[in-house]
This record gives structure tokens, sequence and C-alpha cells, in this order.
């Protein structure tokens, strides 16, 4: 049996997801965490065979996690279980040592397949990632949601990340971890620069 960590906040999602996979036959779920403080001191104890790891997390940025595990274990097979179809994090997470990126969306099966083909020693990709990564690799483009399009405008606007958090009904947390994406995607040092390039982008207007 393949030993599983999870390290996701939605607690529903988990629910399901560890219960799918124990009734796999391949794999068993054997702890579970919904922050990276408490991820960080239970890995200290003991490692899995599989991390499976959230990027969106109430403490943190899982992408960024993930280059700080890999640095202390080496040897840890992290997947990226996610909703962001993005390109940039996509590419960001497998630089920083991720073996695996599945989005949420995916079929059980496919999620299972990740687990043994990374299990394996080999990267795996759900579908829709491997289609955007093989047509986006040779283009220089970078991609923009509507809501991180948003959340531009009221950076640039500057409002804190409490005040856009209540103008989009989401927490604070969640506001933070989609601006240090936009510093990643813009390739910007600080919160000034990603403006001016906003508006070079034409995202702010």
């Amino acid at each position: 049996m393949i030993n599983i960590v999870i390290v996701d906040d939605h607690k529903l999602v988990v629910e399901c997801m560890s219960s799918l996979i124990n009734k796999s036959g391949i794999a068993c779920v054997t702890a579970v965490y919904h922050d990276l403080k408490s991820c960080r001191a239970g890995l200290a104890s003991g490692l899995p065979d599989i991390l499976l790891l959230d990027i969106g997390l109430p403490d943190g940025d899982g992408v960024e996690f993930c280059a700080y595990l890999k640095s202390i274990y080496p040897t840890l097979k992290v997947i990226m279980l996610t909703t962001y179809k993005e390109f940039s994090l996509a590419k960001r997470a497998l630089h920083n040592g991720a073996m695996g990126y599945i989005l949420k969306n995916s079929e059980y099966e496919e999620m299972l397949a990740g687990i043994e083909t990374v299990f394996a020693g080999k990267q795996f990709l759900c579908e829709e990632i491997d289609l955007l990564l093989k047509e986006k690799r040779n283009e220089d483009i970078i991609w923009f949601t509507n809501r991180e399009k948003e959340i531009m405008r009221y950076i640039a606007d500057g409002l804190t990340s409490k005040e856009i958090a209540q103008n989009i009904f989401r927490d604070e947390e969640t506001v933070r971890t989609y601006r240090r994406n936009l510093l990643v995607k813009l390739n910007a040092k600080n919160t000034p620069e990603a403006v001016k390039k906003g508006y070079i982008l034409k995202l702010i207007w």
C-alpha cells in the first residue's frame, strides 16, 4: 500500500478524497493536515510515500512550501492537488520539486494513476495541465484569470489585502495567495513593480 498524506484546508474535499483513496486498494491516507504548520510538525516524525499538497492554504503558499520540503526531505514525493489551472503556477511547482500536478476536478481514476506514477518515480501531469504546458511551452504568454485582474486593479487603487477580501467576499489569506501569485506571474520583486507591469499589460486601466 502507498502511504499518502494530504494537506488541504477544505475538509469536505479531504474527506471525499481520503475515502476514495482508502477504497482504491492501492493506497491509504495515513494523515491529514489543514495548514502548513501542522504538516511541518507531522512530517518531522515520519515521511509518507507521497504528499498531496494544495496550493492555497491558510498560512502560506503550497508551491513555496514544496521547495522548502524538498530542501529538507529530498526524497519526498510531492503532488500538487489544486483548483489552479495556471501555466505559471504549474511550471513553478515543477521547478520547485513537485513530481505531479493534478486538478481537483480530475477524474478519480486519473488521480490514482498519478499516485501510482509518482510512486514509481515518474512525473505525472493531469491531462488538462499536460496539454496546457505543451501549448504554452514555447510561448512568452502570461495568463491572468478575471479574478486576478480584479485583484490587480484593487491593488493599484491602494487597497489592503483585508479590504480586497471584503470586496470579493473571500478570506484575507486567499487574497495574500493571489498577491504572491501575481508577483510570480509578473516576475515582479514588489507591489509597485507589479502595478507598473500591470499597466503595461493593460491589466489595469
